[in-house]
């Protein structure tokens, strides 16, 4: 069954490459291009697509607004968004990640790289560009103290599932966070599941934010 892709950008020059790499690859399907955020949030909402690829600069509506709009729909809970752009400042790396975005790529990237985020992000993982998620985490370290709410959250899960969270905010795979706490990987999907469903987490990506926003992850581990 193919992997079903939205491109949203307002370069149509870049729609067309991107629809051009992905279609290198049989089990990727591209069901549709807008050039704007309104347009992205329409065609989503009709076409139900497994990924969003979105831009932040746009008219109308821009990517961050149009990724908040897109994740809040109940509808849309099958759908994740990789917001891809030239731009890596902090405050779109911020707003896309707590919008709902389930990856945040930048255009630089390497043609199999693109094709291979669209599969990760698909099976319901986090994925981000690795220098972004290292100004990520020197950002959230310079906050202050996390909410109550926040605290109330973390009561709900184990001593296991707190380690979990921070192992996923590290970056470690399933397999990796088996290894490092020797568990089995499926003992530690299982915990991943359960930390997401406490935390009312979308994905992996969600978990990242949480962990660094409550204060349950440092930038020293």
């Amino acid at each position: 069954m193919s992997i079903t892709v939205l491109l949203a950008d307002d370069q149509a020059l870049v729609r067309a490459g991107f629809l051009a790499l992905l279609a290198r690859d049989p089990e990727i399907e591209v069901v549709g291009e807008a050039a704007d955020g309104e347009r992205a949030v329409e065609l989503a909402r009709r076409l139900r697509p497994d990924v969003v690829l979105m831009d932040v600069r746009m008219p109308r509506l821009d990517g961050i607004a149009a990724t908040a709009r897109i994740c809040a729909d109940p509808r849309l809970a099958g759908t994740r968004i990789i917001v891809v752009t030239t731009f890596e400042l902090d405050e779109y790396v911020h707003g896309a990640l707590r919008a709902g975005a389930s990856g945040f790529l930048l255009k630089d990237l390497e043609p199999g790289d693109l094709r291979a985020a669209v599969r990760v992000v698909a099976r319901g993982e986090a994925l981000i560009a690795p220098r972004i998620t290292r100004r990520l985490i020197s950002e959230f370290s310079r906050r202050p103290a996390h909410h109550p709410e926040q605290a109330a959250r973390i009561a709900l899960l184990t001593e296991r599932e707190r380690e979990v969270v921070v192992l996923v905010a590290g970056g470690l795979s399933n397999d990796e966070i088996a290894a490092a706490l020797v568990i089995s990987p499926a003992t530690a999907k299982t915990h991943v599941s359960h930390a997401m469903t406490k935390l009312a987490a979308r994905d992996r990506a969600q978990l990242v934010v949480f962990g660094y926003e409550s204060g349950l992850v440092t930038a020293g581990g």
